[in-house]
């Protein structure tokens, strides 16, 4: 069979280029399409469920988190279900075995929900998280205001209700989440006293206001031969309107309305993020997450587009400034895997240039390299390959090898043309060379697969590694397999075609020459071949000493082998090696129970001192969690992203090859750098930023998200501690701390305090509620609204939406002593300060709680 594909290919040359041809166009057209990113994705099939309910991190864990892990621990194919409540917020990533679609995965998490969600509290806004990762946060910016007369909630609402659904409308996009900023709020504040002197429960404000800001449709009356559609108007858009609101009617028909009682604001909602650009304050921000599966350079390349188009109708004097791109990242990634293969390509062609010492012959394996890399790029769009460091790799590595089945071939049909001439040219030079092909090409065709089935078992690894590695064995194995059959078609069609036999005669005679020794060639017994002959001088004395010798020098090969052994022990290990992303990120933790103001406060001074460095371009940190599902961060996690310029704009450092000409330089860098080195520029920065109470972290984004997905930690190291006492996990945790501490190599170590928030209990007295015909529901509303403030309502300006919320004066609830005040109405309209009915602690407890397929977790980072 082997033996026809050749003859064919051989006796029909024209025809084989032309397919050839075609299949390269197209698989031009493939590297168009094709998935770019830096590395593989490495991140699980996940699903995230988010949930939001204004309670504390134990109530949410209690009443949401835990029902929800406990109810998936059960669904088809879960390899882990983990849990994180925080103060409004929770957080279940449901994480599936490797190989699971994402969306049958995400339609089993519905199913499963829809039984659970009956059960959950009525007030508890339950949600799919976006078919996205946090590895999926490909391209972040800010929106910086250079004339200073936008206010930081213009900012967040042109972010929120302009820039956000324009983005996420590019496609790729998953999600475009807000950071920074603040959210405008209708704030309702009610005098307690007022209400008193009216008679007024809270309760009764909070209905007036939910009756008071709606619109309703009176279907359609005809007239006139039309009909016209009956709207009965009611929204409240202006602080003003909420003003009027009647609350109840008085004595003599005098209406009492909500500015009696209180006054209406525009003012920030509660934050549970902050944001700084380069030290300089907070702002406004957007990350965009990229949909799974996508092409990441290509969803970038239209976020950016979009953000052009979009530059006319900002807000004037507000710039768009990039804080973080992948792109940068995957082009200079490719870019250098491309630089790479183009000298390798070189390099073998020009190795198999001079030691086979003929043009014609040459140029066979030389023209297969690069067909066999291009069509290799089609199988693998096909498969859905991503082109990236992993698959370029395989590539890479398979180069030496493509053309060995070319080179065999050649060989043995220049062999065979130089016996053919020496004997007088007998028949056909065609022929000769046919059945030279044909010779060898049945064992070249299956050697080639033979070579690719050594990477066969790199298909047996699973998860992560599976992940990993997967891209290059396909990558490898596909151009291989390419190679053996552009070894039975192509290269049979080109020998075929440009062989020549006799020179050319035409004048002007030293071109005629110039022709023949490109086109013809000169062909060399092998033993008088001038490069074989100089090998033959080297190769044959140490051939012959080792023969001569046989018990030394197997003797020599095991003494090498015993010394290596103990310094194979010494050396590390680690999954992959290290990609300088030209990002850093740097992720310090402080205690829980850490204010907004404080979060902000460190925050600006950490970038301030990261602006200083003149390696840095640019900073842009964030203080708890953006508004999204795949960031869970408490306020006590800090992530700041710090973007450097070209390493040859790094600070210098003595060589000792610096006082050399610049054009030899180049050479020495690769092994002994002449500017400072990622390593020393991390540690200076850990110096400068370093105070009491943080604890600092330093990784990049890609590298960090991959180890927050994959065990949930966001260091490359850490410990995790499981059990049902959150005191004990945290003694534990401290323990370790301390150990681990003064272990070399170890930059720092944090334990999370998991009990470590501060908590005001209110705590019913129930004889006392007895006494006042109170219920606890009823004390526990006002905990919620007066002293909590709870949105009641949402306004409704045109594209825009924001919360109405209702509460009493801050002064009134700003300290635990002043919550005792507060006054709770009874059903005989007497209103008794909470004091009267419940007791007031001021506590310790959790602050973020974690659970980990069922069981609460305490994680220690190293």
């Amino acid at each position: 069979m082997i033996r026809k594909v050749i003859a064919f290919s051989a006796k029909n040359p024209w025809l084989v280029l032309l397919g050839v041809a075609a299949v390269v166009v197209l698989a031009v057209w493939t590297l168009n399409v094709i998935r770019l990113d830096a590395l593989p994705d490495l991140s699980d099939s996940q699903v995230i469920i988010y949930s939001k309910w204004d309670r504390s991190p134990d109530i949410i864990e209690d009443q949401v988190t835990y029902p929800i892990v406990t109810a998936l621990l059960g669904a088809p194919k879960v390899k882990a279900v983990r849990g994180y409540s925080d103060f409004g917020f929770s957080y279940v990533y449901v994480i599936f075995q490797d190989g699971t679609d994402l969306y049958w995965a995400r339609s089993r998490v519905l199913e499963y929900l829809s039984k659970i969600q009956p059960r959950l509290p009525e007030d508890v806004q339950t949600e799919l998280g976006p078919d996205a990762t946090g590895v999926g946060w490909v391209f972040q910016y800010a929106l910086v205001d250079h004339s200073g007369k936008h206010s930081l909630d213009q900012l967040r609402s042109y972010q929120d209700w302009t820039l956000r659904y324009a983005l996420q409308s590019v496609p790729g996009v998953a999600e475009v989440a807000a950071i920074g900023g603040f959210v405008k709020q209708y704030q309702i504040t009610v005098d307690p006293n007022r209400l008193a002197a009216y008679g007024l429960p809270l309760s009764e404000v909070v209905m007036a206001v939910r009756r008071s800001n709606n619109e309703v449709g009176g279907r359609l009356i005809e007239g006139s031969g039309r009909e016209y559609m009956v709207r009965g108007r009611g929204y409240a858009r202006r602080p003003e309107d909420f003003e009027q609101i009647v609350l109840k009617v008085g004595p003599g028909g005098v209406p009492v309305l909500l500015r009696d009682v209180g006054r209406v604001e525009l003012g920030p909602e509660i934050r549970r993020g902050v944001s700084d650009l380069d030290g300089l304050g907070d702002h406004v921000g957007g990350i965009v997450v990229m949909r799974h599966g996508e092409n990441a350079l290509n969803v970038i390349k239209r976020v950016k587009a979009k953000l052009h188009d979009l530059e006319p109708g900002l807000p004037k004097g507000v710039e768009i400034v990039t804080t973080y791109d992948r792109s940068d990242l995957i082009e200079r990634a490719l870019g250098t895997l491309k630089h790479e293969l183009v000298i390798e390509m070189i390099i073998v062609s020009l190795v198999i240039l001079i030691f086979l010492w003929h043009i014609p012959s040459a140029v066979v394996p030389i023209v297969t390299i690069p067909v066999s890399v291009l069509l290799a790029f089609i199988p693998m769009y096909l498969m859905g390959v991503t082109v990236n460091l992993m698959s370029l790799a395989g590539i890479a590595i398979s180069i030496g090898v493509l053309v060995d089945g070319a080179i065999v071939e050649v060989e043995n049909a220049y062999n065979k043309l130089h016996r053919w001439q020496a004997e007088g040219r007998k028949g056909d030079f065609l022929q000769v060379r046919l059945e030279a092909l044909q010779e060898v090409g049945p064992s070249v065709f299956f050697s080639l697969l033979v070579i690719a089935v050594a990477f066969l078992p790199v298909f047996a690894l699973v998860d992560q590694e599976g992940r990993l590695f997967k891209p290059l064995a396909w990558s490898k194995n596909l151009a291989m397999a390419i190679a053996a059959l552009l070894a039975i078609t192509l290269d049979p069609a080109l020998r075929m075609l440009f062989t020549r036999m006799d020179p050319f005669t035409f004048r002007p005679r030293w071109l005629a020459r110039l022709a023949s020794g490109a086109a013809v060639g000169t062909y060399h017994a092998e033993e008088r071949h001038p490069i074989s002959r100089a090998i033959f001088r080297v190769y044959e004395p140490a051939c012959r000493f080792v023969l001569r010798r046989p018990l030394l020098t197997i003797a020599v090969a095991l003494a090498l082998v015993a010394v290596s052994l103990p310094v194979y022990f010494k050396l590390g290990s680690e999954f992959m090696p290290p990609l300088h992303e030209g990002t850093v990120l740097y992720m310090p933790t402080m205690l829980p129970g850490v204010s907004v103001a404080q979060a902000q406060e460190v925050l600006q001074a950490q970038d301030r001192v990261l602006k200083t460095f003149p390696e840095v371009k640019s900073v842009f940190g964030k203080a708890g969690r953006a508004d999204t599902s795949t960031d869970p961060a408490p306020f006590s996690m800090f992530e700041t992203t710090i973007v450097l310029k070209p390493e040859s704009a790094w600070r210098p450092k003595e060589r000792w090859y610096s006082a050399w000409p610049e054009w030899l330089k180049p050479a020495f860098r690769p092994f002994a750098p002449d500017h400072i080195s990622y390593e020393e520029l991390i540690d200076e920065m850990d110096r400068a930023v370093r105070s009491p109470g943080v604890t600092n972290a330093w990784t990049m984004p890609i590298k960090g998200r991959i180890d927050m997905l994959s065990t949930g930690v966001r260091t490359p190291v850490g410990i995790k501690i499981f059990g049902n006492d959150l005191k004990e996990i945290e003694r534990v945790g401290e323990r370790m701390e301390s150990i681990l501490r003064g272990i070399r190599g170890t930059r720092s170590v944090y334990a999370e305090r998991v009990a470590g928030g501060y908590f005001v209990d209110v705590v019913p007295r129930r004889d006392q509620l007895a006494r006042y015909g109170l219920t606890i529901e009823e004390m526990q509303m006002v905990i919620g609204s007066a002293i909590g403030g709870e949105n009641v309502s949402t306004t409704i300006e045109g594209r825009e939406r924001y919360p109405v919320n209702v509460r009493y004066p801050r002064e009134l609830r700003d300290e635990p002593s002043r919550l005792a005040r507060v006054l709770v109405a009874t059903p005989t309209g007497a209103q008794v300060p909470l004091a009267q009915i419940a007791d007031i602690q001021v506590l310790q407890g959790p602050s973020m709680l974690r659970d980990e397929n069922g069981f609460l977790a305490g994680y220690v980072y190293v």
